[in-house]
């Protein structure tokens, strides 16, 4: 793999990573996480555990780091919206 190469692939690992970190402070800070989508972070997480888990296969240094890393922050977001769920009422549509 060339230079030009694991700079990009770097680069964007760190831009996809660090977009979580607003998003893991704002749901810490307000608890508030009505707008977060359970399956979605549920399947995203997921999907960046299997990237986590290849990148260690193919021994891919900004693989791992930016997975483990997007895993933490996601995985944080994903406990504190089944967090909030369970501390609310489910609600029953009426027929």
């Amino acid at each position: 793999m060339s230079v030009l190469n694991t700079c990009i692939g770097s680069i964007a690992a760190v831009c996809t990573t660090v977009a979580f970190v607003p998003q893991v402070i704002k749901s810490w800070r307000t608890r508030d996480l009505s707008g977060i989508s359970l399956p979605m972070y549920t399947i995203f997480t997921l999907g960046v555990v299997l990237w986590l888990v290849y990148g260690i296969l193919i021994r891919d240094w900004p693989v791992i780091i930016a997975n483990a890393v997007t895993a933490l922050l996601a995985g944080l977001v994903l406990l504190l919206k089944l967090r909030s769920l369970r501390w609310k009422p489910l609600k029953l549509k009426s027929f």
